[in-house]
């Protein structure tokens, strides 16, 4: 390989998926050792090396992939990677346990959970399929045979010569940790999805499986660490770079209260189990992925005394 600059310099990589908002981004870190932050969702080789050409760098080149938590659009491309070059791979320790666990014992939980809440007929059979299929394909795309280093939320780890320190930011995937560090002078943090200026990501924690119930309060609890991170500038995977992280964070905060608000609402209003609550807040949306998120926010509002529910033949129904 050539001789690389000493001085690290980001760049940004953008690629085009098929879900809102229509793109998903990693980072070259360029520098001594070339880093991908994230290996984001391209068909092929040829997806990675143009825009990694721009900024004179190639696939074989990278020498570190570090992972903030393992959706597809965020580890989709890791075996890219793989096939064209030997990296470390940094990834959360959690998920090393998550991918470790039975499918089959995780659609035994999520059935479980989703007859509690009053699902039934073919919507049942479709989220406990999308539960177990999502294990199954994210533990293919990024085997834990292929992690070098497991990094545990507060550590902070050499990659190449480069210092980076993990934050656990939970809510929108329960191992997600944002990776802070310093590069070309300025206070980063390399936030996957979290810290996302243009919206509020989705509350999908572990999904349906038993920490649904956690959701909610895990979210507040990353927003709060957030807030008490002191950064220059954010390089999110999805949305623009942006330097107002604590604008960010309370319009996140806003749009989980207001979430919770309406549920109360509609509750008040008559709606009374998961599933019609669900559709009522997906309205012209797809349904399946507020599933999680509807199911967890219940779940805090009768933790927090909001609401209370009964179980009726098996179905849990909530009343104010």
């Amino acid at each position: 390989m050539e001789t690389r600059s000493r001085r690290w310099r980001i760049h940004r990589l953008e690629f085009d998926v098929e879900w809102p908002p229509g793109h998903v981004a990693c980072y070259l870190i360029d520098g001594p050792e070339p880093i991908l932050v994230d290996a984001a969702f391209p068909q092929g080789d040829d997806a990675f090396q143009a825009p990694l050409a721009e900024h004179g760098c190639s696939l074989s080149e990278i020498e570190h992939v570090l992972i903030t938590h393992p959706h597809i659009d965020h580890i989709g491309g890791v075996s890219n990677v793989l096939q064209a070059t030997d990296p470390t791979v940094y990834a959360p320790a959690s998920v090393r346990e998550r991918f470790g666990g039975s499918p089959d014992a995780l659609g035994d939980r999520v059935r479980r959970n989703c007859l509690k809440a009053g699902f039934s007929g073919e919507r049942l059979e479709t989220v406990v399929g999308m539960a177990v299929r999502s294990l199954e394909r994210n533990a293919e795309l990024l085997p834990s045979s292929a992690v070098d280093t497991w990094i545990e939320p507060d550590d902070s780890t050499t990659v190449g010569d480069l210092t980076v320190d993990a934050v656990h930011l939970p809510g929108h995937q329960a191992d997600h940790l944002g990776y802070r560090t310093t590069i070309d002078g300025e206070r980063v943090l390399l936030a996957g999805d979290m810290g996302i200026r243009s919206f509020r990501p989705i509350v999908i924690h572990d999904g349906l499986d038993d920490g649904y119930r956690d959701a909610f309060g895990a979210f507040y609890t990353a927003l709060d660490r957030l807030a008490d991170l002191e950064v220059d500038r954010v390089y999110p995977g999805h949305g623009p770079v942006h330097d107002d992280l604590d604008a960010v964070v309370e319009h996140h905060r806003s749009s989980l209260n207001r979430r919770l608000d309406r549920l109360v609402e509609l509750v008040a209003e008559g709606t009374e189990t998961a599933p019609s609550l669900a559709a009522a807040i997906a309205g012209e949306h797809d349904v399946n992925y507020l599933i999680p998120e509807t199911m967890s926010a219940l779940a805090y509002l009768e933790t927090t005394g909001r609401l209370e529910s009964d179980s009726i033949d098996g179905v849990q129904r909530y009343h104010v």
